[in-house]
């Protein structure tokens, strides 16, 4: 029993790292490359955990052949872009200037029912207001709409709104997040003090508080239990 927790444990560290070391983009929407690696890394891992007759080793060394496979792969994608179109695929317009691509939906397999799926999950319901539809090399669908239908920037509307930068969680569930207030340039007493102008007697019966260089922006007391 000691033994297969053990193995487990390595393995487990094992995988951890490799997907660390592979950057965080391989953490989210993966290329086709990338997913292989993934699956193939999962499966090897698997192995030795399932039978203990095998040696840790072999799931260990392939493990970290694919880690060096995919490093190499992304570093020669990077210099060369025919290589990364040949192993990545390109983004493909399946709405250009308004008008549906039939070409590139057949091309890409995409039914007009999961184009409309894909623009409402963007709260897009009006075919008329797209202006691009671009099908990324990783499955996302990202839309433009014309001018006149997005939204309006402070920009468009002439006005110069504040800048109060990133805002940080300053208290976490009582705990005051030093760090992050040395961050923004303050300190307890000012936390505990904006902390009462919201009902709020100190940091420990706050749950949550977020802020960021010009003011405290929000602010939840904690509930009692039940």
């Amino acid at each position: 029993m000691i033994i297969v927790i053990i193995r487990t444990l390595i393995v487990y560290f094992a995988l951890l790292l490799s997907m660390r070391l592979m950057g965080k983009r391989q953490l989210s929407e993966l290329e086709l490359p990338e997913l292989a690696v993934a699956v193939l890394i999962a499966d090897l891992g698997a192995h030795p955990l399932q039978d203990i007759g095998i040696p840790l080793l072999n799931g260990l060394l392939p493990i970290a052949v694919l880690f060096c496979c995919e490093v190499l792969i992304s570093g020669a994608a990077m210099c060369s872009p025919r290589l990364r179109s040949a192993l990545f695929g390109r983004p493909g317009f399946l709405i250009e200037d308004g008008r549906i691509n039939q070409r590139e939906m057949r091309r890409s397999r995409v039914t007009p029912d999961e184009l409309m799926e894909q623009l409402r999950s963007k709260d897009i319901t009006d075919l008329r207001q797209v202006q691009y539809a671009v099908l990324e090399t990783d499955g996302e669908l990202n839309a433009v709409l014309y001018p006149e239908h997005r939204p309006a920037t402070a920009a468009d509307l002439g006005i110069s709104p504040g800048n109060g930068g990133y805002a940080v969680i300053v208290v976490n569930d009582g705990r005051v997040m030093g760090d992050n207030l040395a961050y923004l340039g303050r300190d307890a007493g000012w936390l505990s003090l904006e902390l009462r102008r919201r009902g709020i007697s100190s940091a420990k019966e706050a749950y949550l508080a977020v802020a960021d260089r010009n003011a405290l922006i929000f602010a939840a007391k904690k509930e009692k239990e039940a």
